[in-house]
């Protein structure tokens, strides 16, 4: 695969920059990082190439991942099977289409700098086929002015419409796990028409940082997200009907609020999963602090808490399983429990948690420490 090299108007963050112009530069001040589903879809597509290039004769060497399961080979299997059958379709009416996997794509005419990465085209004569996969299974994929497939085609474009009469761009999101097979066709000159009128000067203004900020579906995978003012101030509308009492809202409200819960929910846990990160790196937040939070007692040896508590002569200690925790020392009494299972209990620390500073437990005093030692502790356990 290519050297993976992020522009900062790629195709693939363009369902943000296109809608909210500034964020493009916003989002350089922060670092990328790579979650376990970004993992594991770039797993899926390496995985995906290789089964493409040999299904076309073509070599490759077959990647290792630590994600390779028989789920991902099935999707992989079919996603290959598709585009297999696309380009039979396209042998229909063209003689000897070209295919290209993992093609770099380069729109920058458009957007400046431009550039991103193909999984597979199919050139056939008239029509220009883009199809991506997607391994993603949170959020459905439509094909249907998909901003990020429509640079593609343009990228495509680029390169073969001065030896092809393309005339139409078919564009295809393959989503296995969705079970999604989204496809949409447009005109190539009303695709370019798109690209000067309406793409270019956005791309300009989001180049240069400027236009206005812009809150929406396309906030959820940016990474300044978190910290936005216009996200913000959008979810924090809600607050209208925070002195008015339920019995007072009109049915409309509460549709509109029902609307919004879920989104409303997930950015005040980023917000809260922000704070605290940064509180165990140091930060300091005013009226806030880390403690402790609430753990459960656990038995470090079964085994050995079954033999103690036997030679103690009590043999009634289980249903199914070993008694609990808080039902052996209630069957046994706290006096005798301690006695006998005392030295076999352990009780970890909590997980750090940020709590308003009225809270009654004690501030940690090191956060970041307690942290990482707390994690290294439940991780050999």
């Amino acid at each position: 695969m290519p050297p993976r090299n992020h522009a900062i108007l790629s195709a693939s963050s363009s369902h943000r920059w296109l809608n909210c112009s500034p964020s493009a530069r916003l989002e350089q001040e922060f670092e990328d990082r790579e979650t376990e589903a970004a993992a594991e879809g770039t797993a899926a597509h390496a995985l995906a190439e290789h089964k493409l290039r040999r299904a076309l004769k073509m070599q490759s060497k077959k990647p290792v991942s630590q994600y390779d399961c028989e789920e991902m080979d099935t999707h992989t299997d079919a996603y290959v099977q598709f585009v297999l059958e696309t380009l039979a379709e396209a042998k229909v009416h063209c003689a000897d289409p070209i295919v290209q996997i993992e093609q770099r794509l380069d729109f920058s005419c458009y957007v400046p700098d431009g550039f991103g990465t193909g999984d597979c085209l199919i050139i056939a004569d008239d029509t220009l086929h883009i199809i991506d996969l997607k391994y993603g299974q949170g959020v459905l994929v439509e094909a249907e002015r998909n901003p990020q497939m429509m640079l593609y085609a343009l990228g495509a474009l680029r390169i073969y419409d001065s030896l092809y009469d393309i005339q139409t761009v078919s564009m295809t999101i393959y989503q296995p796990r969705r079970e999604n097979i989204s496809t949409w066709s447009i005109p190539a000159e009303e695709l370019k028409a798109w690209a000067e009128n309406e793409l270019v000067p956005k791309a300009k203004l989001a180049y240069e940082g400027k236009g206005e900020y812009c809150a929406g579906p396309w906030c959820t995978f940016c990474k300044a997200a978190v910290r936005c003012r216009a996200r913000a101030e959008e979810k924090l509308k809600l607050a209208q009907y925070e002195f008015r009492k339920p019995p007072l809202l009109t049915d409309e409200e509460i549709e509109e609020i029902l609307g919004k819960l879920d989104d409303l929910t997930r950015w005040a846990n980023e917000i809260a999963a922000y704070a605290q990160e940064a509180a165990l790196n140091g930060k300091q937040w005013s009226g806030w602090k880390v403690v402790e939070g609430r753990s459960v007692r656990k038995y470090t040896d079964e085994g050995k808490v079954i033999a103690a508590a036997k030679a103690a002569g009590y043999h009634d200690i289980f249903r199914q399983s070993l008694l609990p925790i808080t039902e052996m020392e209630k069957y046994m009494g706290k006096q005798n429990f301690q006695e006998v299972l005392g030295g076999l209990v352990h009780k970890p620390a909590g997980k750090p948690t940020l709590v308003p500073i009225t809270d009654k437990r004690p501030a940690i005093t090191s956060a970041q420490n307690e942290f990482m030692s707390i994690e290294e502790e439940n991780h050999h356990v």
